[in-house]
């Protein structure tokens, strides 16, 4: 288990630091000039190595898995970040979504009340409106957490953790078939089967919560029918949760190592750094860190700290 973790991590951080320069880029620019491995500066500005949101938000979220479950404790290291540059990779925010935004001053009012009750509640306010993948991207550490739980125990506790930024079911619900698949990986499942088991468990756990068939059809693409069979002009790559769970599927089941997932993503354009990182956790996982090439791993920001963070999370989930 604690290889997965390194693995986990790093998957997702090096996934988002290659995409940061070239964030927004249309997919014709980025056919013109692709992406083939880490370089600074485009975008963001930013020097080679640089994650962006993405990954500070998962690194906060799995410092406060490592000290155990409590959504008051996550959302104060969401605010921390917010404000005050908390697990950033220069000491400064350089790119925040505008739901993130809100959600994380939301969060804040409701730690200043110290209501942290309301905390459990945010996802009884759905808005259909919160439906960008600002949670999907930070969600792999819970993986670690809720590993072994029945189905419906894991899927109340992902839509919590959702719901600090992206309350929508929605969302969760993508949250919560990105982290099945990547259970499957950890077991030591093949990708394929993975994906295949994870589609049967979802469309039965539909039944059980008697999910509505008008949100049903927005997962057409991936659970009622095979991914794989979607082509590719038809995947997208930008801020929509459903978007990046599609492109995520389809790039892991179609490309054959870490470093043609990440780059075969990025040269999709978009939201280049996202679509990555969201990707690269479950390539990581299943490529494991060896085989994410070693010069990226290197160039990554704060690499000593990330290092730590992972001593830490294999200390309480091994």
């Amino acid at each position: 288990m604690s290889n997965k973790i390194k693995d986990a991590l790093f998957g997702i951080a090096v996934g988002d630091a290659i995409g940061v320069p070239y964030e927004f880029l249309s997919r014709n620019q980025m056919q013109k000039n692709p992406a083939i491995g880490m370089i600074g500066y485009g975008t963001h500005n930013q020097p080679e190595g640089t994650w962006s949101d993405d990954s500070s938000l998962m690194f906060c979220l799995a410092e406060s898995l490592a000290r155990g479950y409590d959504l008051a404790d996550i959302s104060r290291k969401f605010v921390a970040w917010k404000y005050t540059g908390y697990w950033t990779p220069w000491g400064k925010v350089f790119d925040i979504g505008i739901t993130t935004s809100k959600a994380i001053a939301r969060l804040k009012e409701i730690l200043d009340s110290k209501d942290y009750n309301r905390l459990k509640l945010l996802k009884l306010h759905d808005d259909e409106y919160e439906n960008g993948n600002g949670s999907l991207m930070r969600i792999l550490p819970l993986l670690f957490y809720i590993k072994g739980k029945n189905i419906q125990a894991q899927f109340d506790i992902i839509w919590e953790v959702s719901a600090l930024t992206h309350r929508h079911i929605r969302s969760a619900m993508c949250c919560l078939i990105y982290l099945r698949v990547a259970e499957h990986l950890l077991n030591g499942y093949d990708k394929v089967i993975a994906y295949q088991n994870m589609r049967k468990e979802i469309f039965d756990f539909w039944s059980v919560i008697k999910f509505s068939e008008k949100e049903q059809k927005h997962f057409y693409k991936i659970i009622q029918k095979d991914i794989r069979d979607t082509p590719i002009k038809e995947i997208k790559t930008g801020g929509y949760v459903m978007e990046s769970i599609e492109a995520c599927l389809w790039f892991f089941l179609n490309e054959n190592d870490y470093e043609h997932t990440i780059l075969s993503i990025i040269n999709l354009g978009h939201d280049t750094d996202t679509s990555a990182a969201i990707v690269g956790g479950l390539a990581g996982i299943y490529y494991g860190s060896e085989g994410i090439p070693q010069q990226w791993i290197d160039t990554l920001a704060r690499l000593e700290d990330i290092l730590e963070l992972i001593a830490q999370l294999n200390d309480s989930y091994t």
